[in-house]
């Protein structure tokens, strides 16, 4: 436990040099009772939000400190006005500050997300805690294996765990996790549900596809193999969405080098061949348009984005090499072929040739959508919290 609090020392140094005193308490504290959620930012809190709501619905008096690591995470929860919940910066895990939380916000349980497995947090805490889309990868498994002791400590606090995938819940039960806590195995981003949109009627989905959330490096390759698609599907229109928007201007000088007419988003453009999506917000627009869809990060050292949302709107998946972020998701779909695997830009035209046809373009986003199902349904495990939270 000091190797833990000399290191927690000093990333709250970092912290403090970065944020100042913002991260040395909760402020404003609520009366009554909370359970205390925690997640690392906007990915993490996003994807446990479906669970928080139907938590909230079971039991509308139970009230909710929710906390983030990032400003844009504490924003996005706080945007949700959902009943009973206080957003706020999460205070570094120093034991006097996780102590005083504890105590100001009354938290009668903790529920941490993925991988935020802090200390004091686990040890403190008055009541159950739960650990939910649970990530233990190798590196942070040899971590904690150096510290043995702590580790059985930390992860013996915990009433109930489910991770996202079958090798993180093996590193956790080696590390510690008791055999009654291991609950399913389930990413909390596959109870996403696709909110009910109007995509622009000028879009056709069959021939339409989309470059979701591409990064530097990604786009040249896209557009490239969107010209050359176009060779034999003329009337083919792919939707580019940045994951930066401020990157538009340099995307579109990159199209129209080529040759291609651009429609702009954020300048009421409509007409073009490709029709770039640099707003905020709008992504659901964009997979319920498309028929074939990009999954961008794939093709970089990012790790690769959520496949889960564009197959939850029946899309079907093309993606590159690199998908580490959801390498258990992206393992399931390459074992039922319910994805196209490509690493360049003939693959990429190759794969959009595949799925030019309407009808298989069907079958691949609904095979998707089938394989991405989760193990367990999202009322199973709000049951499991419920019962951890009360026990009998």
């Amino acid at each position: 436990m000091l190797l833990y609090r000399l290191l927690i020392s000093l990333f709250a140094a970092a912290v403090l040099l970065r944020h100042g005193s913002s991260r040395l308490s909760v402020p404003d504290p609520q009366k009554g009772p909370h359970v205390w959620l925690h997640g690392a930012s906007n990915g993490e809190l996003a994807s446990v939000r479906p669970v928080l709501e139907r938590l909230i619905e079971s039991r509308p008096d139970r009230r909710w400190l929710v906390t983030a690591n990032t400003e844009t995470g504490r924003d996005m929860v706080a945007g949700w006005n959902l009943p009973g919940v206080s957003a706020r910066l999460a205070p570094v895990d120093l034991q006097r500050v996780t102590r005083k939380v504890l105590r100001e916000w009354s938290v009668t349980a903790h529920i941490s997300l993925e991988a935020e497995i802090w200390a004091h947090r686990f040890l403190q805490c008055p009541g159950p805690v739960i650990l939910l889309g649970a990530r233990m990868s190798e590196g942070t498994a040899r971590g904690w294996g150096r510290v043995p002791g702590l580790a059985r400590r930390v992860l013996g606090r915990v009433g109930f765990a489910s991770a996202q995938d079958a090798a993180s819940m093996s590193r956790l039960n080696a590390l510690g996790l008791p055999e009654t806590a291991r609950g399913p195995v389930v990413d909390l981003k596959a109870f996403y549900a696709p909110p009910t949109v109007s995509p622009p009627a000028e879009f056709r989905r069959e021939s339409t596809w989309l470059a979701a959330s591409t990064h530097e490096g990604e786009e040249a390759t896209v557009l490239a193999a969107h010209l050359a698609a176009r060779a034999s599907e003329p009337d083919l229109r792919l939707i580019l969405a940045p994951r930066h928007p401020r990157r538009a201007a340099e995307v579109r000088a990159m199209a129209e080098d080529l040759g291609l007419t651009v429609a702009q988003r954020s300048l009421g453009e409509t007409d073009g061949t490709v029709y770039l999506a640099d707003t905020m917000g709008e992504m659901a627009l964009w997979y319920a348009a498309a028929g074939r869809v990009f999954v961008g990060g794939t093709m970089t050292d990012r790790g690769g984005h959520t496949p889960y949302e564009p197959a939850a709107f029946g899309a079907a998946l093309i993606h590159g090499p690199d998908v580490r972020n959801f390498r258990a998701a992206y393992a399931r779909l390459a074992g039922f072929g319910a994805a196209i695997a490509v690493t360049g830009t003939d693959d990429l035209v190759q794969a959009l040739t595949t799925l030019a046809d309407p009808a298989e373009q069907a079958r691949m986003g609904d095979l998707a959508r089938e394989t991405l199902r989760p193990e367990a349904g999202l009322e199973t495990i709000c049951d499991k919290i419920a019962g951890t939270l009360e026990p009998g």
